[in-house]
């Protein structure tokens, strides 16, 4: 928008990266991704190519290459039916036997079955990304004003006339809310609703070690990626913790489905989260503080029982990584769809009001083209990439909702 020599101002209430943008695993995959975002993804993956040169910074992208291995012929078989998907997207998807995995990770001894590979996956540095693309819109012209949380939206005639923010009133016609585990709570309360649901993943970094492999392997039991440091991130494959709110209940039949078709993914946790939601505002006055002052970054702590037996389940595959320490761990908060894609969308009753929400633990890689895109349709400009499958009104209109098969 900026380089279009559009007025740009992002709020960040917070800092750069803060939150979901420097949380992740810094995965940049294709591979295992549902089809109707894999358009949107492939796009991003041209930008990532090109993104050094854009932005004049290196973000450590490299295609190292993206692995699902399967502990047994039934897993492989299942993983075949992506080939095809690839196939008509024009990927170099294949399916590697044991020999070849054993090969694509450092020659280490396992009895896996073998995998599915994407040579042309790639990965990424979540801590240098999103600065350094916010270095460069800055340049462009656009305005990044951290520490200036976003109060609420100045509406007029049942549109958008400005955003309040803790520094004072922007006037604007035109919003984009992008606000990650925080938008349901804000288009709430605008009168917009958003099903989604909060899950918290737990990471960690290691020390330097030798070499496994240069890409993403996502086992059964945890994913791991190489980092341009020489070490590892690290996180449980099979651990998503979702605590219990009463926006758990609001929503349970709208992701029912989801949850059904792997109940072995997210653990339900009961804590203080219930009562924190159930105490927290609806709507608020704009001329006074609110929560996204007195939360200026959402940092949940990592649990440390499932790290424990990450790096057990890891030596177990990379015996080489026996000696390895982890240097950090931290945890973060995903927001989820029922269907995990996301909400790219202007809200039907506020004009001017665009939603940019809900990738569900997988934005990371995906962001150059959602940002392109919503880019695009802010600006009344065609989208490269079709935007109908991932509009607001899916949850309500009656379309069914179906998670497609996630890898």
């Amino acid at each position: 928008l900026a380089k279009q020599g559009i007025s740009v101002a992002l709020c960040e209430k917070g800092h750069i990266a803060g939150e979901q943008s420097g949380r992740n695993w810094g995965w940049v995959r294709q591979q295992g991704r549902d089809t109707r975002e894999l358009p949107m993804m492939i796009e991003s993956m041209r930008i990532w190519a090109s993104l050094k040169e854009e932005l004049g910074e290196d973000v450590g992208f490299t295609r190292g290459g993206c692995l699902f291995s399967a502990n047994n012929q039934k897993q492989l078989a299942g993983l075949e039916s992506w080939v095809s998907i690839a196939k008509e997207h024009g990927l170099d998807t294949r399916i590697v036997n044991s020999t070849e995995l054993a090969d694509l990770i450092g020659g280490t001894a396992t009895d896996l079955a073998g995998g599915l590979y994407t040579a042309s996956d790639g990965r990424a540095e979540p801590h240098k990304a999103a600065p350094a693309i916010a270095r460069a819109a800055s340049r462009h012209g656009a305005s990044i004003l951290t520490g200036c949380a976003v109060r609420g939206i100045d509406i007029e005639a049942a549109r958008v006339a400005g955003v309040v923010t803790e520094l004072g009133t922007i006037k604007t016609q035109t919003v984009i809310c992008a606000a990650g585990a925080w938008t349901a709570l804000f288009c709430g309360s605008i009168d917009i609703t958003v099903p989604q649901l909060k899950v918290r993943g737990s990471v960690a970094r290691t020390a330097p070690a030798p070499e496994v492999l240069k890409g993403n392997l996502f086992h059964e039991k945890f994913g791991i990626r190489r980092r341009e440091d020489g070490g590892y991130t690290i996180a449980p494959g099979n651990l998503l913790e979702h605590p219990v709110t009463p926006s758990s209940f609001k929503y349970f039949f709208k992701f029912f489905r989801a949850l059904m078709q792997d109940p072995s993914l997210v653990r339900i946790t009961f804590g203080k989260e219930f009562i924190e939601e159930w105490r927290m505002p609806k709507v608020w006055d704009l001329d006074k503080p609110t929560l996204f002052e007195a939360k200026r970054v959402l940092d949940p702590a990592p649990n440390m029982r499932a790290i424990d037996r990450l790096k057990r389940d890891v030596v177990d595959v990379f015996p080489q990584l026996a000696d390895v320490g982890i240097v950090e761990t931290w945890a973060g908060m995903i927001e989820s769809t029922p269907d995990v894609i996301p909400v790219i969308d202007e809200a039907e009753k506020m004009p001017g009001f665009y939603i940019a929400t809900g990738f569900s633990g997988h934005g990371f890689g995906i962001g150059p083209g959602a940002g392109k895109a919503i880019a695009a349709l802010v600006t009344g400009n065609e989208s490269s990439v079709d935007l109908e499958p991932l509009r607001l009104q899916r949850f309500f209109d009656g379309s069914p909702i179906r998670p497609q098969s996630s890898i």
